[in-house]
């Protein structure tokens, strides 16, 4: 019988008096109620808890309800717009691919349950395993990582024990470009590397002539290269398998950041172009939502070589031979695989390609359609970019006093999200559209770009004030638009509906212009204090 901290000997007595009416026999009330909390009980709660004032006003659902949908209803999401959010790939997830999250016989069954008792789940699992393995052309899959971060973790403890079995257990060095996203390096020095950084050149693209000198300085102790392709700067290095094969031939391993697979799937493949190991974020490029701290899975793919390296559990037989546990669930956040399998049994092998494609065109358009007003800062080769593309600001502040973060802000007004800020180059704007954007809704982001460039214009020319004009005082609440006293030299048209049609579907920022750089030093908790 299960029990929780609310449960006491009388409500034990009760449940066994309606046994053993139904059976006929005598109650036996307990005697002793045994206490297995597993902790000391000095450190029992003896104080009220969630006494704010949130958790205890609603006492119905209607009035639940309402409070949850005014919750909503101040953050800006895909029902509203789209959200160009570069290196994070926010697409489409299909209520059909959803559909099975929802289903008991999924969601109420313990990850440790007899694997015969759970036949469907392995049957989603090794499907989905297998399609995974032909995308990727790797050999084996773990599910086992919860993160991105976790697979780079997972994906390079794999390289660590690979080293290990061939007694070069003393290669340590991780050569990581400095375009690389934060979590490369992060991920190195927690599987125990020590990480050398390798340049970029002017063009984003890695220094090869750095990569070669460093991996031939490190050869006797290299243990690996992490490299994302399409690189963090959205653009096809041309040299990608020239690089892999300098670090094979110093010995080491290459490990491949899946965070842009959504311009390789169907294209290429990590495995062709000549990768090891890569993790593959499943709430980027294969369906599940992404943003809102997770759950998310990362799943690590290996060549043959290393499958024997991969995740094992001491509870669930699985992975190989040599391999650790990366996560106390078997097969991580097994219950959304199941949008990733309907995802992609859904598109098949021509969708999925067809999928990429759009990506690739739809970054291209925007960066196109673009350029004339934002300068692209990298491209490739040939002028393109890959799935998404770094819209260069760095020279406004000086010129005008306008940032980024202000052009973010403002873009609130027109209804949209902010692409990423500031990564992986300081004050520009990283923009991904996804393949899941119509070129009505491009349209509709490029022009309110447009748009904001030429307020941005006037500021400059000085038509409107370097300090008080619409990107500054962005992003412009509703109770700031109806408030009696207006005190800035633009309309209240100017401020709210820049564009004609905006007005027919208004998002209403909820927080008007914060002092980002304060918030960042001055943490400060919106709920009651410790003290009260």
């Amino acid at each position: 019988m299960s029990t929780d901290e609310l449960t006491d000997e009388k409500e034990i007595d009760q449940i066994l008096a309606i046994f053993a009416e139904a059976a006929g026999m005598p109650v036996n009330p307990v005697a002793e109620f045994v206490d297995s909390a597993g902790f000391d009980r000095e450190f029992a709660r003896e104080t009220d808890f969630m006494g704010v004032l949130c958790f205890n006003r609603y006492q119905s659902e209607t009035e639940m309800m309402r409070y949850i949908k005014k919750l909503e209803q101040r953050d800006i999401s895909l029902t509203q717009s789209m959200i160009p959010l570069g290196s994070c790939t926010m697409k489409l997830n299909s209520a059909n691919s959803m559909f099975a999250l929802s289903w008991p016989e999924f969601g109420d069954i313990h990850p440790f349950v007899p694997i015969d008792q759970a036949q469907g789940y392995q049957q989603i699992i090794n499907e989905l395993g297998d399609a995974l393995c032909e995308i990727t052309g790797f050999k084996a899959i773990s599910f086992q990582p919860n993160s991105g971060a976790s697979g780079e973790y997972a994906g390079l403890s794999v390289i660590n024990r690979y080293h290990q079995s061939r007694g070069e257990g003393y290669r340590n060095v991780v050569l990581i470009p400095a375009s690389a996203h934060g979590t490369n390096p992060a991920s190195a020095v927690m599987a125990g590397g020590r990480v050398v950084v390798v340049k970029c050149d002017d063009r984003g693209n890695v220094d090869l002539e750095d990569l070669k000198a460093k991996a031939k300085e490190h050869s006797a102790n290299l243990s690996a290269f992490m490299i994302t392709y399409p690189s963090t700067h959205g653009v096809f290095e041309t040299e990608i398998r020239e690089m892999l094969e300098i670090i094979h031939a110093n010995g080491g391993q290459v490990y491949m950041d899946g965070a842009n697979m959504n311009a390789q799937v169907g294209l290429t493949k990590p495995a062709l172009i000549g990768a090891d190991v890569c993790h593959l974020n499943l709430h980027k490029t294969f369906g599940i939502p992404h943003g809102g701290g997770g759950p998310g899975v990362g799943p690590i793919g290996v060549a043959a070589h290393l499958v024997d390296f991969l995740p094992t559990h001491p509870v669930v037989p699985m992975g190989g031979s040599q391999g650790g546990v990366i996560a106390s669930a078997p097969y991580g956040s097994a219950l959304i695989l199941t949008i990733s399998h309907a995802y992609i049994q859904m598109l098949g092998p021509d969708g999925l390609t067809e999928a990429t494609k759009l990506a690739i065109l739809n970054a291209n358009y925007l960066a196109f359609c673009l350029k004339d007003y934002f300068k692209v800062l990298y491209s490739g080769a040939n002028g393109r970019v890959a799935h998404e593309c770094i819209l260069d600001c760095r020279d406004l502040k000086q010129r005008t006093g306008v940032e980024t973060s202000d052009i973010a802000r403002r873009l609130m007004d027109y209804g949209f999200h902010a692409p990423t800020l500031s990564f992986p180059v300081h004050e520009t704007l990283m923009v991904e559209p996804t393949e899941s954007e119509s070129k009505e809704e491009l349209d509709r982001f490029i022009e309110a770009m447009i748009s904001i460039f030429f307020e941005i214009s006037d500021v400059e020319s000085g038509i409107t004030e370097r300090e008080n004009n619409v990107l500054k005082n962005a992003p412009h609440t509703a109770n700031h638009i109806s408030c009696d006293t207006w005190t800035h030299p633009y309309g209240r048209q100017k401020a709210a509906y820049p564009l004609p049609w905006i007005k027919e579907n208004k998002f209403w920022p909820y927080v008007g212009k914060i002092d980002n750089a304060f918030g960042d030093r001055n943490l400060v908790c919106s709920c009651q204090g410790l003290e009260e």
